[in-house]
């Protein structure tokens, strides 16, 4: 990725998004920059007006490229993992959709949003959330315990998606789902795009093609794998970079899979081995 190291792509995303969580709420950031997120971008990106005014204020940071929450059909009572919560937002909507039976846990690699999400959750008085510090490519997450993990583009941020995807799969319980939605590549990106480090912190120089995400996810051991990218995104995404050209190149995707319910079949390595990664 550009010659940058993957503790040095982390850095300046951990770093971008501590500025985020620190920012007055006036002056949210979104991916790629500065703005405040308004009800007509969250509807844009397929958030109802009920699920808006269900969250505190200041959980709702506007990083998002799209709405997990409508290709999870979260069920009462499930288990739901949330990478990268940031500020708490879909978090706090899983935790409305699975009920005081069910619960929902953050992991956010970033300290300053953890703790954001931790004072909303206090806000709302919610007994089923919690967050975790964590990397998502190291999940702080006990093997097999989990129904449903959604994300809200936060894959294209990590410098290693292979070790995401096998994550996913060990802390998946047998039959459980992936439900995210995220940035895909659809060409090359220019020299002079993905060079830039707000290309990187944006959401648009760490996406991948749709293929690979595919191959990443079978080699992770998944199956029943969709990835559909959203033509309609065009129109947010410019506005991330603007006059960079950015809605070129990537586009918004809902991406689906299941971990098998059996994994006698499977040879991927997360198939064989449910123990943490070292």
């Amino acid at each position: 990725m550009n010659a940058r190291t993957d503790d040095e792509v982390r850095e300046k995303v951990r770093e971008h998004y501590g500025k985020v969580a620190e920012a007055p709420l006036s002056t949210s950031c979104a991916p790629g920059c500065c703005g405040v997120p308004t009800p007509g971008t969250s509807l844009a990106l397929g958030y109802s007006k009920e699920d808006l005014a269900a969250v505190p204020e200041g959980a709702n940071l506007g990083l998002g490229c799209g709405n997990p929450q409508t290709i999870a059909a979260l069920r009462p009572g499930e288990v739901v993992l949330d990478l990268g919560s940031g500020g708490g937002f879909d978090a706090f909507l899983a935790a409305r959709a699975v009920g005081p039976e069910g619960r929902v846990v953050g992991v956010d690699m970033t300290a300053s949003m953890i703790g954001k999400a931790r004072a909303n959750a206090e806000r709302l008085a919610l007994g089923n959330v919690e967050f975790r510090l964590g990397e998502i490519e190291h999940l702080p997450v006990e093997a097999g315990s989990v129904d449903v993990i959604i994300s809200n583009c936060v894959v294209n941020l990590s410098p290693n998606k292979r070790a995401v995807f096998e994550e996913a799969f060990r802390v998946l319980k047998p039959g459980g789902r992936i439900a995210i939605s995220d940035v895909v590549l659809l060409q090359e990106l220019p020299a002079s795009l993905g060079g830039r480090v707000e290309a990187l912190t944006g959401c648009v120089a760490g996406a991948v093609t749709t293929g690979e995400v595919e191959r990443t996810l079978e080699s992770a051991g998944f199956e029943a794998i969709r990835v559909v990218p959203r033509p309609e995104s065009r129109a947010f995404i410019r506005e991330w970079l603007p006059d960079s050209g950015a809605e070129d190149y990537v586009a918004s995707a809902t991406i689906e899979a299941s971990r098998p319910k059996t994994t006698a079949a499977c040879c991927g390595p997360a198939c064989c081995e449910d123990k943490p990664r070292s």
